[in-house]
């Protein structure tokens, strides 16, 4: 089943608003088997709507907009697709009731201008919205079909789960589009490629997409119109087979966030970490403090951006002098200083230049080096990451978590 989707707001234009909306509705959607081949976005202009409604209706039929349900005055859509389908509007006292209702419940006195939204195109069928004030809209025909959700997030996403979806889902025979990504992290996308070139041939029926991102790349797998069951057993051999030729490179699916994934691992293991960081100021921490239950194995860590808090970590003045704060040496001291003074089984130090100034030819802006210690020792490594400063800085916190959680794997094996 395919169907086009028009976003409408003209602050979605300008850049003030993010339209999360549409990959929300693309990914509950295709899940129903129901697949959005376009979609469109037009401000909050009468005209503007009724063209992109009456295009998209004459190429799928089946349209899906969000947006411009609200009491203001530029909240304009019911009225324009009830003029396109020549419906009438028509007041509905139930509606009016019940929105009267919930305002009092919120101790509020209901406005005049909440009356359009107990308006309703003739024979229009109304989707109850239970998380705000305008009702959602299913419109039928014959030009085709026109499904009206709110734009508020949180209503949109609701109605279309629990009002939409499953009357989608209904038509749809039982086939659906079904996605699976795997998590891949510390290569790079072309490296990445070549690495699984040899399997992207036997993946048919599945096809396979490359989402870089500063925290890596996403391979995402997607089944289109099968069996729920069959697309399921399909996608999961084929992310076990991905997983096969990546290794550690492919740490996890869906969502999972790398800092959790790292963890997991430490709790497994009965380990602590701490982390001791210069250029990441305090990014490192924040990942690993972000996800619940990160006491089990973080026990802190420090943010020694000047020299002399490196000095007062334990970093020798010597190190300092005679390499520099962003240097193997530095780094190695640091990460042993962090471990011993915050008690850690595993210390990561941080260590870089993150520009857009500062850099030299022996060190170019993006160079930035990783301490680890633990019981067995004390090790280095040094990247060189391309971006903006805020980019670099994620990119290290990135890198230093997937070394650490590599280590910490592999010290349990």
């Amino acid at each position: 089943m395919n169907l086009e989707l028009v976003t409408i707001g003209t602050e979605l234009l300008l850049g003030f608003t993010v339209d999360t909306n549409a990959a929300f509705a693309g990914q509950a959607l295709a899940a129903a088997g129901a697949r959005i081949v376009r979609r469109t976005t037009v401000a909050d202009d009468p005209a503007a709507v009724r063209d992109a409604i009456s295009e998209a209706l004459a190429r799928t039929g089946l349209v899906l907009t969000t947006g411009g349900l609200g009491p203001t005055r530029d909240d304009l859509s019911k009225n324009v697709v009830a003029d396109l389908f020549e419906l009438p509007l028509e007041f509905h006292p139930e509606l009016w009731t019940a929105l009267t209702e919930r305002f009092a419940r919120m101790g509020r006195k209901i406005s005049g201008r909440n009356r359009c939204q107990a308006e309703v195109p003739h024979g229009a069928t109304v989707l109850p919205n239970r998380w705000g004030t305008a009702p959602g809209l299913w419109i039928t025909g014959g030009r085709g079909e026109v499904i009206m959700l709110p734009g508020v997030p949180i209503e949109m996403r609701g109605l279309l789960t629990h009002e939409v979806v499953p009357r989608l889902a209904a038509r749809t025979a039982g086939a659906v589009v079904r996605s699976l990504v795997v998590r891949t992290t510390g290569v790079p996308e072309s490296s990445l490629a070549d690495r699984v070139s040899a399997l992207e041939d036997t993946l048919a029926p599945l096809s396979l997409a490359y989402l870089p991102s500063l925290e890596g790349v996403d391979l995402r797998l997607t089944a289109w119109n099968m069996e729920p069951a069959a697309a399921d057993s399909a996608l999961q051999s084929a992310a076990d087979r991905l997983r096969g030729v990546l290794g550690n490179n492919a740490y996890g699916a869906g969502e999972d966030d790398l800092a959790a994934v790292l963890i997991d691992a430490c709790r497994a293991r009965s380990t602590t970490i701490a982390v001791a960081e210069s250029c990441t100021g305090g990014m490192l921490g924040a990942r690993i403090t972000a996800i619940p239950g990160s006491s089990d194995v973080f026990v802190g860590g420090a943010i020694v951006y000047a020299n002399r808090l490196k000095r007062d970590l334990g970093v020798s003045e010597r190190i300092l002098e005679a390499h520099g704060a962003v240097s193997e040496e530095s780094v190695k001291a640091m990460a042993q200083a962090c471990r011993e003074r915050f008690g850690a089984d595993r210390a990561v130090a941080v260590s870089g230049i993150a520009g857009p100034g500062g850099g030299s030819e022996e060190k170019p802006v993006g160079t930035v080096w990783f301490g680890f210690a633990a019981a067995d020792g004390v090790g280095a490594e040094r990247y060189v990451f391309p971006g903006t400063r805020q980019e670099i800085r994620a990119r290290a916190a990135q890198f230093a978590l997937f070394a650490l959680w590599c280590r910490a794997k592999s010290a349990g094996a």
